[in-house]
């Protein structure tokens, strides 16, 4: 036996379990459920509910199992007539106050206080005096509460404390005027913090838009993956007679542990926004009128074939799915069109041959943890990733030194060694110089006049420091004006050092548009197009007769697209919505489905590839984007579109793909620049960034949003 184990004994039977490790950690991988309700797997030991006694021998009472390590020739009972009693007694005790409120509870069903009230509970309470009631507090739009259910096991506290970092609830008062609170009735603001409902292990903390909307038993649970980052968060949704009740996470310790962002639990809402769009949509006369899918496919047809294909463009959503984005490509390579793109707010396309073919995060997710040094260089990280900030806080708590270059400062919930603001680019070349790293012929211009600072000195120490390093570029550095200088000092910085380099790309899946070729000067997995066509900057200045819009809304996902249109030009559009920026520029637009009506694969920032089912029943008229595609390939006569499902597509993708490339392409770099512009994008607000965020009422409740919205 090795020094990091010892030999204990769980109800009669002998078993290993790691030193220090406590009882119910031990008893929970032997199979030997012990009752429990404060205690999770991922927050500190509270012992404050006292569910979790049992007996230990030559112990003269009952030891609480999450509190208590074990120890070499330890004899454990966890249902012994002395254990189930001491069980039995602390359950009396936490029912005193309960209401008897079942019926009506949302939490009802999958309730622990219930389902151990049924194996532990009395038939008969022998309390006889009035129960505590505590008034239940407003704390935002997302979380409802019923504070007189709380048995104070402290979850919810501790996952502020500990995960979020944001402290937004916690204990007032003692004994029996105990109660969870907010500071100066405020409510929850933290972009995780909504993951309390599955901690809660009472109805004290429930789900708001769900509310008394449906019972646990009735609904299906389904496997999804998250849409709105680069992330892919494991998801369950919960479906009743075809129509999503509610996101809860699904447990994948790789990507999201046992958590998921706030605007992934509920943008389900906006799939059931009253601007979805019903029916094909087509405008005559500047007056919109509904039309039959098979009178819009021929449309889309007949203008394809009628338009010379040096003027057709498209342009896609970085969050579409793979099978999307190849089906796309194949109809694009089978007319010769080149005028493609996903990189719908990049502004500098100067050096993009010099791009990384599908750039990615540099590390895989988890091992983000165990970075000794993070610099993240234009990424409000909290906003564009909350999964990976969640991991960059587990890092700086692990003794990580994380430091921002960023045009402005952002509050986090951990020691940052170092927080520089202003010009992104100087800044660069400021820690360049520090760093003493030697510029190529071609970007001596580009060294800044600044000298060494205190904060350059802080980053390159970091760096220089032993262990590994991280270098990350967030979104305001991939869409700045000079992103191309950006990437190059960058890359050169991490190759220096011997640092990680990596992006926090945009929407679901960057790397799955990269490697099927949705960009204009590459093919599939990187091949150099020998006649590069037009990018997102010159397609918006409408130079194409026809441009064809999938899943991306213009203005909202496309900046100053609507400014651009010329008034020959003519804008298909495929959408789940309808608004008033489809209504000024689209000529026709068709209804696809969002990602619950689809099946499709996410290729996540790390490179893993996600595959997913639809989960609920089509809105409307609404199709699946890849059948829609399949059908429009026929249409127009292309070879090999007789697909009968995603997975038929997903296939002859991987088949054609083989390999893929996975580096980020350090220290090359072409010095064109845009200018001397020292513009930066605008950033996106969290809930803003798709169609489907823009459209769920309770997120554009919360004050992250009404914060933005009064800008």
């Amino acid at each position: 036996m090795s020094d990091d184990q010892v030999n204990i004994e769980v109800d009669g039977k002998e078993v290993k379990a790691k030193r220090g490790q406590m009882i119910i950690e031990a008893t929970d991988e032997h199979g030997s459920y012990v009752p429990r309700f404060c205690y999770h797997s991922k927050l500190s030991i509270a012992a404050n509910c006292r569910m979790c006694l049992v007996e230990v021998e030559k112990a003269p009472k009952p030891l609480p199992a999450c509190a208590t390590p074990v120890a070499d020739g330890m004899k454990i009972f966890t249902k012994s007539p002395f254990a189930i009693a001491a069980q039995k007694a602390t359950m009396e005790f936490l029912l005193i106050n309960h209401p008897l409120d079942c019926p009506i509870c949302d939490q009802g069903g999958e309730c622990e206080l219930q389902d151990l009230a049924m194996g532990y509970g009395r038939g008969i309470s022998r309390y006889n005096d009035n129960k505590r009631v505590v008034k239940d507090k407003d704390i935002g739009p997302l979380v409802s509460t019923d504070m007189t259910r709380c048995i104070h096991c402290t979850r919810c506290v501790r996952f502020g404390e500990e995960i979020t970092g944001a402290q937004e609830l916690g204990t007032v008062q003692r004994g029996e005027n105990m109660k969870i609170d907010t500071y100066i009735e405020k409510s929850i603001d933290h972009e995780l913090s909504a993951n309390i409902i599955d901690l809660c292990p009472v109805g004290a903390l429930n789900n708001k838009p769900y509310r008394y909307s449906a019972r646990s038993w009735e609904m299906i649970q389904h496997e999804t993956i998250a849409p709105h980052d680069c992330v892919g968060s494991n998801l369950y949704a919960h479906v009743l007679r075809g129509r999503i009740k509610r996101i809860v996470p699904r447990e994948n310790e790789a990507i999201n542990e046992t958590w998921i962002a706030d605007r992934d639990r509920f943008s389900y809402e906006g799939i059931y926004s009253p601007e979805r769009l019903k029916n094909p949509k087509l405008k005559v006369n500047n007056e919109w009128k509904d039309i039959h899918w098979e009178q819009a496919l021929n449309i889309v047809v007949e203008q394809i074939n009628s338009a010379d294909k040096d003027q057709i463009s498209l342009l896609a959503s970085p969050s579409s799915t793979t099978e999307e984005f190849y089906l796309l490509s194949k109809i694009a390579e089978g007319l010769g069109v080149n005028n493609i793109d996903h990189r719908l707010r990049r502004t500098d396309f100067s050096d993009q041959d010099n791009d990384p073919i599908a750039p990615w995060l540099g590390t895989s997710i988890s091992d983000i943890e165990s970075c000794k040094s993070i610099i993240l260089i234009g990424s409000d990280i909290r906003k564009e990733a909350p999964i990976i900030a969640h991991r960059i806080r587990k890092s700086a708590l692990n003794g990580s030194q994380v430091s921002f270059i960023n045009s402005e400062f952002s509050d986090y919930f951990f020691d940052v060694s170092s927080f520089v603001t202003g010009d992104i680019l100087e800044s660069l070349c400021t820690l360049v110089r520090t760093l003493k790293i030697k510029l190529s012929n071609g970007a001596a211009s580009i060294e800044s006049s600044i000298a060494k600072s205190d904060d350059s000195e802080v980053i390159a120490k970091s760096l220089s420091s032993e262990g590994d390093a991280l270098i990350l570029l967030g979104h305001e550095a991939i869409n700045h004006p000079q992103s191309s200088t950006i990437r190059y000092l960058a890359s050169l910085i991490a190759k220096a050092t011997n640092s990680k380099f990596g992006f926090v790309t945009e929407g679901a899946n960057t790397i799955g548009a990269c490697l099927t070729g949705i960009t204009p000067h590459r093919g599939m997995n990187g091949a150099k197009r020998s006649k590069p066509g037009q990018n997102t900057d010159t397609i918006k200045e409408c130079s194409s007769k026809l441009t064809l819009l999938w899943n991306s809304e213009p203005n909202a996902d496309i900046p100053n697209f609507a400014d651009k249109k010329g008034n020959d030009a003519s804008v298909i559009a495929f959408s789940s919505h309808f608004t008033d920026n489809f209504s000024n520029i689209a000529d026709l637009v068709l209804p696809i489905g969002t990602f619950a009506e689809t099946s499709g694969t996410f290729i996540n920032c790390e490179g893993s590839w996600q595959s997913f089912n639809g989960v609920a029943s089509p809105v409307h008229e609404a199709r699946p984007g890849w059948k829609v595609l399949t059908v429009i390939g026929d249409l127009l006569k292309l070879d090999d579109f007789d697909f009968e499902s995603s997975l038929d597509v997903l296939n002859e993708l991987r088949e054609k793909l083989g390999k893929t490339a996975t580096s980020n392409n350090p220290e090359k770099y072409k010095n064109q620049s845009n200018g001397n512009k020292k513009t930066y994008p605008e950033k996106v607000p969290m809930y803003q960034m798709d169609v489907i965020l823009r459209h769920a009422p309770s997120l554009q409740l919360t004050p992250e949003a009404q914060r933005h919205s009064k800008l």
